[in-house]
């Protein structure tokens, strides 16, 4: 048997829930729009436009966040389970700090002039739902935090069962909120959010109430917490997290990026690309499940002195996301018009959103491969050249082409997509050259 069959099963064991849970974040904004949709194309942008600026923090914060998972595994791996209790803490401390932050420069984006020049009338409808979703962004980071300590110390199945829970909580009051159901008056887009605020700070009440009772916790839930920081832990947290968090926000702010461009083209374009963003972002979580699960297992098997043992994890990591990429591509191609008359029911953005999930086919397999490859250099501790090379492919290449091709030539919303598409080409290929070198 092949050693990276070997390694795949525990990276799987890890990474399925894991992706089920990073579906379950990401299943709060797909609700949103899906009921959002109902109420028309503008309201729906208006989500679009909120869900693309969230995402953009969320998902560099999962990378100033990782370092934490890292460096508790390595912990564990080498039986120092108190040193896994302070990790934990300056990851609490970080994730209060940065939800804070960028909770009040998302806001401050709202009070911009031109809010990137989108369509007026998106303007007008979005402002209460765009100030809920931003506070959200608090509870978000706190319970990835918690959510990644677990995940680190192989207890992945809890988390995952809370946030699905809060999902159904959501979808519970989105439906009274928006529609105005139980007596409750129907808020429309402003609903959304309530509903969504409440049920991330839900899913933090529940997942800590669940650490302080297991067992096997108690040392590193001990040390957790401990008051004060310490200036040694944190600087290591701060040193991986940093390069870490920039390198996906890179990643996440030319997707954003690419949403303004589509408002420049009109409601309908933008309705179209959060059509496409929402079930493009749903799938990624495969590929983005899996590269946690590998940044974990690496670092645990360099805190277990297996250094070998790397490049057969991450090849039994590639395959499978190359595997789960056919599928999902199929898919789109095959249906991607029905799923685009979920969302809404406008002729003309159903009918773009169609065109666009056929790009989806190239764009899904270099997304997944570039993740991973990203998530095995993180267990390394690699993170420097990692996000020098995803700032040249996304902002040197992927948005200079999509906008002169797509906003300013005639390329329109397809054209965008496969700017993006190339540009992940290109971070795979300089990603995936970088992991054979390091793991030479």
């Amino acid at each position: 048997m092949p050693a990276w069959t070997k390694e795949l099963r525990p990276t799987l064991a890890l990474a399925v829930p894991i992706m089920l849970g990073q579906v379950g974040q990401m299943l709060m904004g797909i609700l949103d729009s899906v009921m959002v949709g109902r109420l028309g194309a503008v309201p729906l942008a208006g989500a679009a436009f909120a869900g693309a600026v969230f995402s953009v923090f969320f998902v560099g914060c999962i990378g100033l966040l990782q370092p934490g998972a890292v460096l508790v595994a390595r912990e564990h791996g080498a039986g120092r389970d108190d040193l896994s209790g302070r990790h934990l803490r300056h990851a609490r401390w970080l994730a209060w700090v940065a939800g804070m932050g960028l909770a009040t420069l998302m806001l401050g984006l709202l009070l911009g002039k031109d809010h990137f020049g989108q369509p007026a009338e998106v303007v007008a409808v979005m402002g209460p739902y765009f100030t809920l979703i931003a506070v959200s962004l608090v509870p978000t980071l706190l319970f990835q935090a918690d959510r990644q300590f677990a995940e680190a110390l192989g207890r992945p199945w809890m988390p995952l069962c809370i946030m699905l829970g809060c999902v159904a909580l959501n979808a519970g009051l989105n439906w009274v909120f928006i529609y105005g159901k139980l007596g409750f008056p129907a808020w429309g887009l402003t609903g959304a959010g309530v509903a969504t605020l409440v049920a991330r700070v839900v899913s933090v009440l529940v997942l800590r109430a669940w650490l302080a009772l297991v067992p096997e916790f108690r040392v590193a839930m001990t040390e957790a917490r401990r008051p004060g920081l310490e200036r040694a832990g944190l600087r290591e947290l701060l040193v991986l997290g940093l390069p870490m968090g920039a390198a996906l926000f890179f990643e996440a702010a030319a997707f954003s990026a690419a949403a303004v461009m589509a408002g420049w083209l009109g409601t309908v374009s933008l309705a179209a690309h959060q059509i496409v963003i929402s079930c493009a972002t749903l799938t990624f979580m495969v590929p983005l499940g899996v590269a946690l699960a590998l940044s974990v297992r690496v670092g645990k098997a360099m805190g277990e002195g297996r250094r070998e043992a790397v490049r057969p994890i991450a090849l039994g990591a590639t395959l499978f996301v190359v595997a789960t990429a056919a599928v999902t591509t199929l898919g789109y191609v095959a249906w991607g018009g029905r799923i685009a008359a979920l969302f809404v029911a406008e002729t003309d953005v159903v009918t773009l959103a169609g065109r666009v999930f056929v790009v989806v086919v190239f764009f899904q397999l270099f997304d997944g491969l570039q993740v991973v490859f990203a998530g095995a250099l993180r267990g390394l501790t690699d993170v420097r050249v990692p996000t020098l090379a995803a700032f040249g492919a996304y902002w040197g290449v992927a948005l200079p082409l999509g906008y002169f091709w797509g906003v300013r030539g005639a390329g329109g919303l397809q054209a965008i997509w496969i700017a993006l598409a190339v540009g992940l080409a290109l971070a795979a290929i300089l990603l995936g050259a970088r992991l054979r070198w390091m793991t030479r």
